[in-house]
């Protein structure tokens, strides 16, 4: 449905830490550009918005047409999304490590 990893379903549920860490990144960045204040102030509510978009769920652009987002799929199809649960690829696996050696001893000693 999303293309990237979201953090939260929608803009309220994105922890205010991470938004205000993002908002001193941006802030820090346009400060650079040396222009006047109240255009640095537009630029960092831009890159704010925008990461708010990226992160959220429903903020995303959906995959198949990356022009609706998918809060938008979703209205068009009077469907709603109550929570989420983002699964990725072998996260969460534990690679089992042997000791070769100690299960060979070991199989030794019980055959003796």
């Amino acid at each position: 449905m999303a293309a990237t990893k979201p953090v939260s379903l929608s803009r309220e549920q994105v922890p205010e830490e991470l938004i205000r860490k993002e908002r001193d990144i941006a802030a820090a960045k346009a400060a650079e550009s040396g222009k006047p204040a109240n255009i640095v102030e537009k630029m960092v509510e831009g890159s704010v918005q925008k990461f708010l978009k990226e992160v959220t769920l429903l903020g995303q652009p959906f995959v198949k047409d990356d022009k609706l987002t998918i809060e938008a799929l979703l209205k068009s199809r009077s469907a709603s999304v109550a929570s989420f649960v983002l699964y990725v690829v072998g996260e969460g696996i534990e690679k089992k490590t042997t000791d070769f050696a100690a299960e060979v001893q070991a199989q030794v000693s019980a055959a003796r």
